[in-house]
């Protein structure tokens, strides 16, 4: 008998794209799940298209809480979850068919794998118009370090979830399943990429990664980088390598921004309020 996977479907303010992610996980080849719906504290309509789902299905199940943000609304899930495997999937994201039967086996193959995860597709508004294919890399958790090589649904074991205490619900801001990923990892079970395009991650001008990338991606790097210094110490030689590298970029970044057109006029424009600043701090 195949082992049961729960599917943790968080929602907040995300139910008009609540019903094409729950379709997707209906149409799953591997029959052997259980889907909770995490309503996050959501204003919109989560609790009347989540419902709508559990009565078509008995194997939807739906859940409210507090809004506390998607660490929290994970854990909640994952609290009441069955499966023996745990598959995160946002709200606005979507499964090829074939996700659970090509991930699961994986797992189950190997008791030394912690974690499965595959190629994605990156669309806007439609699954079809894809703008960006992601190929991620590595098995372990050196990998993990300096860049998230696995999108948040990626299939793993509910275990691993209870020996690191679950996702990190003080990161509100971000980058948590990557710190989830390390917690994991770091203790030297590994993690698999399937060749395969199997999920489809939706890109919105909107969205918590836009926002952590956009203004928060330092400050949440150096808690990642504090939480897990024995790895980084440990890596210490190419800790320094990366960091210099990005704080080199940044300089370069900073004098092309200089030397462009727009600055130079930006910069003449402010000219005369720079001026009139001056006169009146004299004054």
């Amino acid at each position: 008998m195949n082992p049961l996977v729960s599917v943790i479907v968080p929602c907040y303010k995300q139910a008009h794209f609540l019903k094409e992610s729950l379709q997707s996980v209906l149409d799953q080849t591997y029959a052997e799940w259980e889907c909770i719906i995490v309503n996050d504290g959501s204003p919109d309509n989560v609790s009347e298209i989540a419902q709508q789902w559990t009565q078509k299905d008995s194997r939807f199940i739906y859940l409210e809480k507090e809004n506390g943000g998607l660490s929290s609304a994970r854990n909640f899930g994952i609290k009441s979850a069955k499966g023996k495997y745990i598959l995160p999937l946002d709200a606005d994201d979507i499964l090829h068919e074939e996700y659970l039967s090509k991930t699961v086996p994986e797992l189950e193959q190997n008791s030394e794998l912690a974690i499965v995860s595959s190629y994605s597709k990156f669309f806007i508004k439609e699954k079809t118009n894809v703008v960006y294919e992601l190929k991620p890399q590595g098995s372990e958790c050196t990998n993990l370090l300096y860049v998230n090589q696995l999108v948040a649904t990626s299939l793993y074991r509910k275990k691993n979830w209870e020996e690191v205490g679950g996702y990190d619900e003080s990161m509100k801001k971000g980058f948590e399943d990557w710190e989830f990923w390390i917690a994991i990892t770091k203790t030297g079970l590994k993690y698999k990429i399937i060749p395969e395009f199997l999920f489809y991650y939706r890109k919105a001008k909107k969205s918590m990664l836009v926002n952590t990338v956009s203004n928060h991606a330092a400050e949440v790097k150096e808690y990642i980088f504090k939480k897990h210094r024995e790895c980084y110490i440990a890596d210490f030689d190419n800790c320094m390598t990366v960091l210099f590298y990005e704080q080199n970029a940044l300089q370069k970044n900073q004098k092309k921004i200089k030397k462009s057109i727009e600055y130079k006029i930006a910069k003449a424009i402010c000219k005369p309020y720079r001026m009139l600043k001056k006169m009146w701090r004299k004054k």
